[in-house]
């Protein structure tokens, strides 16, 4: 689905945001500081699809995080979501680079189609969310209970190619195309490799279908 960094101070909308975008499938983190955000800037903008970035911080304004995120990375998406109601407020976000400009008190659900319109403009896709475990697509590293585990090319190459078919069973000559590029390789070779991703991935997030193949959930 995507990565959304989510930058608000308030105690109850952070986090009352992480748990909605989670439940959407999203893998989203919230930060309270700005500081913290400006310190690990290149960081957080190679692992985060989004930005959704509340302007009145505690200790920098959020301007500033706006600003230098659209210097390092102006096709970074960025939608600012503030109190601050003024055109010359809107003015200032839009001219230093912001995509989208919600005013608070908002729908959460408006805010969701906002972002799933500016994730498919933007064709940014770094980490996809299987159940409660995150998959960064790019490096080939998956976290799940703050533990990460990295992936070997072929075990990324084949959780990718159940995620490109994800709700479909996939069979076992497929899998030799796409990730043995059409070598041909032992059932046993490929379900050892489905027992390995099965460690650290959520239970029964793969299903083995006997004779057929296999269904990512």
């Amino acid at each position: 689905m995507g990565s959304i960094l989510i930058i608000e101070d308030d105690p109850f909308l952070g986090p009352g945001l992480v748990r909605f975008m989670e439940k959407q499938e999203y893998c989203a983190h919230l930060e309270k500081r700005g500081a913290r955000v400006l310190k690990n800037l290149g960081d957080l903008i190679a692992s985060f699809d989004l930005f959704v970035l509340d302007l009145m911080l505690p200790d920098i304004p959020g301007e500033e995080i706006l600003k230098r995120t659209k210097i390092i990375a102006p096709e970074k998406p960025v939608i600012v979501l503030t109190a601050k109601v003024e055109l010359k407020n809107k003015e200032e976000c839009f001219t230093k680079g912001a995509d989208d400009y919600l005013v608070k008190p908002f729908e959460i659900r408006e805010l969701l189609l906002r972002i799933q319109a500016l994730l498919r403009r933007s064709g940014l896709t770094n980490l996809v969310r299987i159940g409660d475990a995150c998959l960064n697509v790019r490096n080939g590293t998956l976290t799940r209970d703050n533990k990460e585990h990295v992936l070997s090319r072929r075990s990324l190459a084949l959780l990718r190619c159940l995620l490109e078919n994800r709700g479909r069973v996939v069979s076992k000559e497929e899998i030799m195309r796409v990730v043995w590029n059409d070598t041909v390789v032992t059932e046993e070779s490929i379900r050892t490799y489905i027992k390995e991703l099965r460690k650290i991935l959520p239970e029964d997030s793969i299903k083995t279908f006997k004779g057929r193949g296999y269904l990512l959930n």
